[in-house]
């Protein structure tokens, strides 16, 4: 699988240099690309954030997912939009909103995609490994986590903790840097350029985990 990451600039950019005969399967997009998004600008046809996602999507042929900032009337949260080949899969919200920001978003999602299950973590959904480990039970074949400015090494760690303990691989964009944690918890890439691709294997992990604890008490068989 080829990934193409942008850590800077915007979609039109990318839209302008499409080329459909040498492209990624995957666009990963930080939330540079997009910036602010009113729904109901979208609706009227004011703004076409979405569409130009979608006219990414189907001239690359490819699955792109883009982190946003969205306005519904006033109700502000971090978000995610999703497309392949021309068409609107989704948009995924974050669901833990951090001292008040912006709102938190009600489902986490996994995308049925031509390139495989991809689970999407929103930006400081990162810091709650419950969503990496929902998505992954949930059958994700790669986590993808578009996020905004990086604030250090934390992320990083995270990434490569996640798809660890989750056996996915994790593919990460923000501002400015972009990464990819193996299933062994290896940082298996990682670069400041912009647009940059990359090519890697989707390995996933999969063992068998026994556990004893106490509870879930069972009454003594009676004999009859």
């Amino acid at each position: 699988m080829r990934v193409c990451f942008v850590s800077r600039g915007g979609i039109g950019e990318l839209i302008k240099k499409a080329d459909a005969a040498a492209c990624a399967d995957v666009y990963v997009c930080g939330f540079q690309s997009l910036g602010e998004v009113s729904y109901e600008r979208e609706l009227k046809g004011e703004t076409r954030c979405f569409e130009r996602v979608a006219a990414l999507s189907g001239l690359t042929k490819s699955v792109v997912v883009c982190g946003c900032d969205t306005d519904a009337k006033g109700f502000k949260r971090k978000s995610a939009v999703v497309a392949e080949n021309g068409k609107i899969l989704g948009v995924s919200d974050m669901t833990n909103a951090l001292d008040g920001e912006v709102g938190s978003g009600a489902a986490l999602r996994v995308y049925e995609t031509g390139k495989g299950r991809l689970g999407v973590i929103v930006a400081e959904d990162l810091y709650f490994p419950e969503v990496a480990k929902t998505l992954s039970v949930c059958g994700s074949d790669i986590l993808i986590c578009p996020y905004p400015s990086v604030s250090g090494n934390i992320e990083s760690v995270l990434i490569r903790a996640h798809a660890f303990c989750y056996g996915a691989p994790v593919l990460f964009c923000g501002v400015g840097y972009c990464a990819i944690a193996g299933a062994d918890g290896s940082l298996a890439f990682a670069s400041a350029e912009s647009p940059v691709e990359v090519a890697f294997e989707c390995a996933k992990e999969y063992h068998l985990v026994e556990t004893r604890h106490r509870g879930f008490y069972k009454p003594p068989k009676k004999d009859y």
